[in-house]
């Protein structure tokens, strides 16, 4: 079979073998199938049909007219309750302590990934700290409801086409949130499970810090495709990398851990861009991820543009026009990200 000598970039193995053609339709000269990607935003997909109008035309006749229709399944993975059908696929942004930039990039890998064309939607559920109010400039906020199947749910805040939900917008802003655990857990609960996202490819969780009940609650709960965990190069921090992994690798929780993101992983000056000063150490995160065997998915650079365009409420993944290196540190996570959910899909299926 002539698209048996196609291999997926990523995975290294033929796309009949991984079970991504169906559907195939020959008359005469006429040749159409469905390519079946692992998620709709695959960024090798028009490399892979491509690849297959070539191989095609190399084994079966030059002249063929081939049609590849691009297409995805839904996840298999449960789903409690079945309460999140609709979304595909779900990815927490996680880290062992504060301060290490998580939700700047849980924020610019939200908006990466829909700039690749995904659906994308953004949970907010640092319930003690919720950023997604600041650095998607929106204040005061009244949260719609919808009704579906006898039950009102909330309606997410739409902006830079990313669905938002936050705890942000269901309290008063002005006042600090004094509440025990379980309390926090169940308001998180209340927020996922009652909110109406309607079709998602990635919906990202902006987790909080550490490893206690809030992250036990999400992971209980939402069907989650993997985890991103976020650090600086200090030692310090990486040591709450491993208790991050520990805990996502619990037989109880048993989430896969997608890779690591260095944030603040260098300094360069805006008028020496060539330089690269490391502040805070130098690849600790890349040696860390050698030794645990678990991918690095990105190095985001201290930059005084990231921080300010977070305040600002116009993050810094937007700058499409004119890609800044910050903004394409953005990108690579994200398309780092896909390829690794596609490996996982893939590996899922040969089991």
């Amino acid at each position: 079979m002539a698209l048996s000598h196609v291999d997926d970039p990523d995975l290294g193995q033929s796309l009949t073998q991984l079970g991504m053609i169906e559907n195939i339709a020959v008359d005469g000269l006429k040749v159409s199938f469905d390519l079946v990607l692992t998620t709709p935003a695959c960024p090798m997909k028009n490399r892979m049909s491509q690849d297959c109008v070539d191989a095609i035309h190399e084994y079966v006749d030059r002249n063929a007219e081939v049609t590849v229709n691009l297409t995805s399944r839904k996840v298999e993975q449960p789903s409690p309750g079945e309460l999140f059908p609709t979304i595909k696929h779900t990815i927490l942004v996680a880290s062992g302590k504060g301060g290490v930039g998580k939700s700047t990039v849980a924020v610019n890998l939200a908006i990466s990934l829909a700039k690749t064309g995904a659906k994308v939607g953004l949970i907010d559920a640092d319930i003690y700290g919720p950023s997604i109010p600041i650095m998607f400039n929106i204040g005061d906020q009244d949260i719609m409801g919808e009704q579906h199947d006898g039950k009102t749910y909330m309606l997410p805040v739409l902006k830079y086409n990313i669905k938002l939900m936050s705890v942000g917008f269901l309290v008063d802003p002005e006042k600090a949130i004094v509440w025990r655990g379980p309390m926090a857990s169940g308001a998180l609960k209340q927020m996922l499970t009652e909110t109406w996202w309607g079709e998602i490819d990635y919906l990202v969780v902006d987790m909080p810090p550490g490893t206690g009940d809030i992250q036990l609650t999400i992971a209980q709960t939402l069907p989650v495709s993997g985890a991103i965990i976020v650090s600086t190069p200090q030692k310090v921090a990486l040591a709450d990398v491993v208790r991050g992994v520990e805990m996502f690798q619990n037989p109880n929780i048993n989430i896969p851990v997608l890779g690591f993101v260095e944030n603040m992983a260098y300094f360069t000056p805006a008028e020496l861009p060539g330089n690269r000063y490391y502040i805070f150490g130098k690849s600790g995160c890349s040696q860390l991820a050698q030794e645990m065997n678990i991918p690095l998915l990105g190095e985001i650079p201290l930059v005084q543009s990231i921080a300010e365009s977070g305040d600002s409420g116009k993050p810094v993944a937007l700058w499409s026009d004119t890609p800044t290196p910050e903004s394409e540190a953005f990108m690579q996570l994200a398309e780092n990200t896909i390829k690794e959910i596609c490996k996982l899909r893939a590996s899922a299926r040969q089991e």
